[in-house]
């Protein structure tokens, strides 16, 4: 069980900065007027587009650092403080992500699902902590799970939107951010110990 114990921690951030729930609406919204063929590719272009960003964010981050002289208890305090700060306005009233509405089917799954909607900062920053915490095949497994889950629900979005409705989807969205800034005042306080106290 011990062994599992940090892939199972890599998983759950990343499940909670995915948020592959509060996409839904939003992709339902942007392939309204798609057929079901194109709405698969734009799925597969989606995942594959944000899968990318994400591994190669967690690859070059390490380096990106050690050229810029940023140490990993810096990136904590500010990846945990971007957390927060986009957890609190998420979770702000009439507060959701933009989106490019008069975005072309051959691109929507590259952007805006792909990125930044699927992996934005919360992943990237996340990723990166992980990475550092539980090692990188931990992480990598925790990306390529909750992309599976990410790549499911858009596939059943329809499904799932009849399922739990609109409200049900603001609500567990609300609760993921909640979980988000909870997340993020933990790296804040990781990193000061860090800094200041090792």
């Amino acid at each position: 069980m011990e062994a599992l114990r940090p892939y199972l921690l890599s998983f759950i951030p990343l499940f909670v900065a995915f948020d592959a729930i509060a996409n839904i609406p939003i992709f339902l919204s942007l392939v309204e007027h798609s057929s079901k063929q194109v709405k698969k590719k734009i799925i597969l272009d989606a995942v594959i587009t944000a899968t990318a960003v994400a591994i190669i964010f967690m690859s070059v981050g390490k380096l990106v650092f050690s050229l810029l002289g940023i140490t990993i208890f810096d990136f904590q305090i500010a990846g945990g403080a971007l957390l927060f700060v986009i957890s609190v306005q998420l979770l702000l009233p009439n507060a959701g992500k933009s989106i490019l509405s008069s975005s072309q089917d051959k691109d929507m799954g590259v952007f805006p699902l792909g990125t930044p909607l699927i992996t934005g900062p919360a992943v990237l920053t996340t990723t990166m902590m992980m990475n550092n915490s539980f090692g990188t095949l931990a992480t990598l497994v925790a990306i390529t799970l909750n992309m599976c889950f990410v790549w499911f629900t858009l596939l059943k979005a329809d499904l799932i939107m009849n399922a739990i409705g609109p409200n049900g989807t603001r609500a567990f969205s609300k609760i993921m951010y909640i979980l988000l800034a909870a997340i993020a005042v933990m790296m804040i306080r990781h990193g000061l110990i860090g800094a200041f106290f090792k």
